[in-house]
């Protein structure tokens, strides 16, 4: 009874394993089957058309200008330059003081405007100078010490780094009436404003290699000197070279004029002009030569103390040299 039981579960067992490894062993049949590609690619497609919509916003992208405030700076080719300079001397004595003297009081004043344009290749400078000083002593009453007008204008082109092709027109004179003093007699009368009065035109070479030294080199210059008063007296060749019963006198020559504005140490600034006239129709013996300087010690940024100092060989105004002097303490004013 139980062998046959055990032999119906392995039949039925066996039976059923059979089509199963069948269907394994026979892959050639799976192999076989085809599959509709149109079919596919229509469901995907349709799959796509049913999927959720995705709204998709494009980014746009516009510049903005920001405003901004540029600073409010000018660039200009000008440079200017304005110094003024009041000196006061002062000296007082009570009446019996025993080492002697007398009382005096001095006042000085020198004015100085410098601009020059500056733009390659052209350079333009113009300089007006005033200076003018008097004292008066107890028992006298002032007196001049010190008396100049120079105004200069000159233009030049730039030839090279260091030579530029330049002209000039250059005028100097006085401001008030000049004097002997031989006491006890009267003083005398020996110039006033235009008497004389020079005016000087020039061309020619000019050599500039820094911006504190220049020299020019005026093959062709021409400088007329006027005496509108004839009435002065002089003891020189007429009135200063020119003719009794005329005004003035032209002359042809050839000037050189070199100047150095620098400060050479702290605190301590320099100006000096050197002109050299060589008349070309005069004798060597008429060659004139002109020195002007400045020196100005600064004590502080208002106090300074200024000395003036004019070198001068001209035979037209003098036979021999002369010079002047004047040292005061003062006011100092210097823009910028």
């Amino acid at each position: 009874m139980i062998n046959k039981g055990w032999s119906l579960f392995l039949g039925i067992v066996f039976s059923c394993a059979m089509p199963a490894v069948a269907q394994v062993s026979d892959t050639s049949k799976i192999d076989s089957i085809k599959v509709d590609t149109g079919m596919l690619n229509k469901f995907r497609a349709d799959s796509r058309k049913n999927a959720l919509p995705v709204r998709v916003r494009p980014v746009l992208i516009t510049p903005e200008l920001i405003p901004v405030t540029l600073p409010d700076y000018t660039f200009s080719y000008w440079h200017k330059l304005i110094l003024f300079n009041l000196n006061f001397n002062q000296a007082g004595f009570t009446n019996n003081w025993s080492g002697g003297g007398v009382n005096s009081v001095a006042l000085g004043a020198n004015f100085d405007f410098k601009s020059e344009y500056n733009k390659a290749p052209l350079d333009y400078t113009n300089e007006l100078n005033f200076i003018y000083g008097a004292s008066k002593n107890k028992g006298q009453g002032f007196r001049k010490t010190n008396d100049y007008i120079y105004f200069d204008n000159k233009i030049a082109t730039q030839l090279s780094k260091k030579w530029l092709f330049f002209g000039s027109l250059n005028f100097t004179s006085q401001f008030s009436d000049g004097y002997t003093y031989n006491d006890p007699s009267p003083p005398t009368l020996i110039s006033r404003f235009m008497a004389p009065g020079y005016l000087t035109e020039s061309v020619g070479l000019e050599y500039k290699p820094s911006k504190f030294f220049d020299w020019r080199l005026g093959a062709a210059t021409a400088k007329q000197t006027f005496v509108l008063d004839t009435s002065i007296a002089h003891t020189a060749v007429g009135y200063y070279g020119v003719l009794p019963r005329h005004t003035f006198v032209n002359q042809m020559a050839f000037q050189s004029v070199a100047t150095f504005d620098k400060d050479v140490m702290k605190n301590l600034h320099l100006n000096m002009r050197y002109t050299l006239f060589i008349p070309y129709t005069q004798p060597l013996a008429f060659v004139s030569h002109r020195v002007d300087a400045v020196l100005t010690a600064k004590v502080n940024s208002l106090v300074a103390v200024t000395i003036n100092g004019t070198f001068l060989y001209d035979k037209t105004v003098g036979p021999q040299a002369q010079g002047t002097e004047t040292l005061g303490l003062g006011i100092l004013y210097k823009f910028p």
